[in-house]
């Protein structure tokens, strides 16, 4: 016996947090009864519903993918635009962790785990991503730093400490290149950010996801997780956790 939610998770159909508020909300049923108890446990083999659909406890599958520019984050899209999961060879329900903005390209996990998913994207869990942003106009030391310390407002949030490396400027363009380190995933966090202080983004593309990179893949290709890469993500997260308890 093992809780509804994790079941849920287990099945690719979401995370595990967003299963607690389907059961809430009178969404999932159990041998034909909607449970509504988040301490309520079920067998992989009992009856289980979601919006009415039976779910199916898959195989778990990692997959490491070069997202190019002009795919969409997303299972689907309501304009028939690419996404994706359209560059996945299997049958299971693959969904991406997190998001990476439609013009972006670079590293993006797809799973079927929703336990790692969130594990992934929690803010506790401080996981490392690791951009290479090309921006408008020089970035000089005091704005990288007042960057780095964190505490810039947006949309009412404060941004969480980072890490402005490795700048280059482009006399001739008139253009900063730099890596980003951060731990936070907000919507366009990285444009939003850099546009707040001046600099409109040009070109942003992930190269690091904790300790995954795009070494071997070219735009478009995707390979399966490795059993010790997703160890050490896994590792890392609780680790992280850890220290921020």
């Amino acid at each position: 016996m093992e809780r509804l939610q994790k079941l849920i998770a287990q099945a690719g159909v979401t995370s595990r947090r967003k299963a607690e508020e389907m059961i809430e909300q009178g969404r999932v049923q159990v041998n034909g009864e909607v449970v509504r108890e988040l301490g309520a446990k079920a067998n992989k083999s009992d009856a289980i519903l979601v919006d009415g659909r039976p779910i199916t406890i898959e195989e778990k599958e990692y997959y490491v993918f070069y997202k190019p520019e002009g795919t969409i984050s997303s299972v689907d899209d309501e304009k028939n635009r690419k996404t994706v999961v359209d560059f996945v060879d299997t049958n299971a329900r693959i969904f991406p962790v997190g998001r990476l903005d439609y013009d972006s390209s670079g590293v993006l996990l797809l799973t079927n785990d929703g336990d790692f998913t969130q594990k992934m994207l929690h803010p506790s869990n401080r996981i490392e991503k690791e951009y290479q942003v090309t921006v408008q106009g020089f970035v000089r030391k005091p704005t990288s730093r007042k960057i780095e310390r964190g505490g810039i407002r947006l949309n009412g949030e404060k941004t969480a400490p980072s890490k402005v490396h490795h700048m280059k400027y482009n006399k001739e363009k008139e253009t900063s290149t730099f890596n980003f380190t951060v731990t936070e995933g907000k919507y366009r966090h990285i444009r939003r950010l850099f546009e707040s202080v001046g600099h409109e983004v040009i070109k942003l593309k992930r190269i690091r996801f904790g300790i995954v990179t795009l070494e071997g893949l070219a735009k478009g290709e995707i390979r399966m997780l490795k059993p010790h890469e997703l160890k050490q993500l896994n590792v890392i997260a609780m680790r992280n956790q850890q220290k921020n308890k």
